[in-house]
């Protein structure tokens, strides 16, 4: 008796597998609603791209409009290439971002002194600052005038914190300054 193959997994099983492995991996919660919006700052804009490039925890490369542009991440920080949990970062990020269209949303300021976009990332409906905050990968770092998430991102901070996750228990992000 000869068997057929297997079907080839459906988009919907693929997507489901990948947030089964994120939720092992990292604690998230697929289910779990998204967070409700916050407006970032009067001028919010967005624009919709591929991640082409991910760069380090709190900073990626997207296509937009068939030109790459470097965004980091705005209210959060990760570890440096030279310090502790710089790659357990990176690879939290890679995991969010990686080949995936991305939403970026604008808060206040458009660009840093070295030309990245500063926005916040979507995906889906992730908000990857914030996952990465939870997740005690990054920590909430308040870049003025940018603040419509900083509350939120402190809070998170704080309880990644109290849970041990993600880089916490290194002590990397234990240098007593939230703002840059």
């Amino acid at each position: 008796m000869t068997q057929t193959p297997p079907h080839p997994p459906t988009r919907r099983v693929l997507t489901w597998l990948a947030l089964t492995l994120l939720a092992c991996t990292f604690g998230f919660d697929p289910n779990a609603p998204p967070p409700q919006p916050v407006t970032p700052g009067t001028g919010a804009t967005s624009e919709t791209g591929r991640v082409v490039r991910v760069i380090d925890g709190d900073t990626i490369d997207v296509e937009l409009n068939g030109q790459a542009f470097r965004v980091r991440y705005v209210g959060i920080n990760t570890p440096e290439r030279d310090e502790t949990c710089y790659r357990p970062a990176v690879d939290a990020n890679r995991l969010l971002v990686e080949g995936k269209t991305a939403r970026l949303v604008r808060d206040v300021s458009d660009t840093d002194r070295f030309g990245r976009l500063l926005r916040y990332v979507y995906v889906g409906d992730l908000f990857v600052n914030r996952a990465l905050v939870e997740q005690g990968y990054a920590e909430a770092v308040l870049y003025e005038p940018d603040r419509a998430y900083y509350d939120l991102f402190r809070r998170l901070e704080q309880e990644a914190r109290a849970a041990g996750r993600g880089c916490h228990p290194t002590g990397i992000f234990d240098d007593g300054s939230d703002t840059r």
